[in-house]
């Protein structure tokens, strides 16, 4: 695969990043991809390993060594079909996937892995420029309707993979615009919305239809979860009218924090900070967005949403970022003997983080402070894990000043009123319970429902989202026709 000796000839080559100070003055994506030549480069670190344990470690099995040894020959054409026999949104997992491919590359044992993303994102970007992309619309129809219900990573998977076998799929998405999480929840300047949108031209060229502002079931009162529906349909209706229903909602009940002063005005979800922002910079009018400028924004939550958070503060202009972790800081440097293949745990530093944050590990939030119904600072206490138990270290108590609260802790379970309209039986999570075998193939104990992505496995990486909606695919295809020719 590839070169041969490549891997001893060529070190590692990342992607570059616009400058900060240039970077920090819009919404744009500002990561440098590859260039032809550099990606030849990269293509020809990849080993003849015997055993690619990355195909493994993608979640989509992406068939990373041939199209890494099809990049190094510069067969671009080819690469980009080897790629998307697997995976249907390159764009999307090459610039927003963490790239556990890298972690389980042979290389990265007692070297630098493969650069797989970059190479991902130089294939798709180059397939696009040339005009490879194009739509796929299936030669025979089946005279079979399937409802996919949000928008998403998982639900565009299923809608499309389910459109080209020939079935009328429409796409049920309670918002204004299509794309779930990815159109709401990841910032502009990691990925703009401009992927999605020549996506969705595709897939209704392949014949999927788009309802938006749409709402099965009903909403929560008081949620605060993102919603633009003006129509509600209900999930009897849903069934009547539709041969098979897959839900694939995100996870999107944020986790709370139960402290005093939570109810303080500045206290605020990440999932309702960052949508308002998507909206802006896609032309809406909002009254009273919330902004971060001139303020001191703590970050409560130190993974990729609490990032984006940090990120979008700094474009607000925001006084100050500081960013709350409970778990103590980990290792800069994994133990690779004894985690490869699989994710390590080591300090990841995001590129929002470069561009201004102090970052507190071992941190717990006791209250939240305020006056006159305003938030005003956290009081804080450092944590140890002691024999499985969270404990507080006494006299490390703290209090840091604060006008704007983001609490980026994570996602419970979905919106549940999507699940109990239709009557599907959760787990013990709150999420939908629908096995992944064969047998089971995401169906849920409802005839004819099936669920996948996040509403299924809870919150979970976009790569996860597309395996699940092409595997729930295959599973409804078989369902509806007796048998299926979809990959699984």
């Amino acid at each position: 695969m590839g070169k041969v000796t490549g891997f001893l000839e060529f070190e590692r080559l990342e992607e570059g990043y616009e400058p900060v100070e240039k970077r920090l003055k819009n919404y744009k994506e500002f990561v440098i991809g590859l260039k032809a030549d550099e990606a030849k480069v990269q293509g020809a670190r990849c080993m003849d390993c015997g055993t690619p344990f990355c195909n493994n470690g993608c979640p989509v099995n992406n068939i990373i060594p041939d199209f890494n040894d099809l990049v190094f020959r510069q067969d671009w054409r080819n690469a980009i079909t080897v790629l998307h026999s697997t995976n249907n949104f390159p764009e999307f997992t090459g610039r927003i996937c963490p790239a556990p491919c890298e972690a389980a590359c042979t290389l990265n044992v007692n070297n630098d892995a493969v650069g797989i993303k970059s190479i991902e994102h130089a294939i798709i970007d180059k397939a696009w420029e040339e005009g490879w992309v194009v739509p796929q619309p299936p030669k025979v129809k089946t005279g079979k309707k399937v409802a996919v219900v949000g928008s998403g990573p998982s639900g565009l998977a299923a809608a499309q993979q389910l459109a080209r076998a020939g079935h009328d799929v429409t796409v049920f998405e309670k918002n204004s615009r299509i794309g779930g999480l990815l159109r709401y929840g990841i910032p502009d300047f990691k990925m703009e919305k401009s992927h999605i949108d020549r996506r969705v031209a595709q897939m209704q060229a392949e014949g999927v239809t788009f309802r938006t502002g749409v709402l099965i079931g009903a909403m929560p009162e008081g949620s605060k979860v993102t919603n633009d529906a003006k129509e509600v349909v209900s999930a009897e209706q849903l069934k009547a009218d539709f041969d098979a229903v897959v839900l694939c909602g995100g996870s999107e009940q944020s986790r709370d924090l139960p402290v005093p002063g939570r109810e303080l005005d500045g206290v605020h979800f990440a999932m309702e900070f960052l949508p308002q922002q998507n909206k802006v910079n896609a032309g809406d009018k909002l009254k009273n967005q919330l902004r971060a400028e001139g303020k001191h924004v703590i970050v409560i939550g130190g993974g990729d949403t609490g990032s984006d958070c940090v990120g979008t503060s700094n474009r607000h202009g925001a006084a100050s970022v500081t960013q709350f972790e409970v778990m103590p800081q980990p290792p800069e440097k994994e133990n690779k003997p004894l985690v490869w293949p699989y994710w390590p745990l080591k300090l990841r530093t995001s590129s929002s983080h470069e561009e201004g944050c102090v970052r507190e590990f071992a941190v717990s939030t006791k209250a939240i402070l305020g006056d006159k119904g305003k938030v005003t600072g956290l009081q804080t206490v450092n944590v140890e894990f002691k024999d499985g138990k969270l404990l507080e270290i006494a006299g490390t108590e703290k209090t840091y000043k604060a006008d704007l609260v983001l609490l980026a802790m994570g996602f419970v379970n979905p919106v549940n009123t999507v699940l109990e309209a239709f009557g599907v039986e959760k787990d013990p999570r709150g999420n939908a319970r629908a096995g992944v075998d064969i047998d089971s193939g995401y169906k849920t104990n409802v005839a004819k429902v099936f669920a996948a992505g996040d509403m299924r496995r809870g919150q979970s990486l976009v790569v996860w989202a597309i395996r699940e909606g092409r595997q729930a695919a295959r599973a409804v295809d078989e369902f509806l026709m007796g048998a299926t020719t979809l990959p699984r």
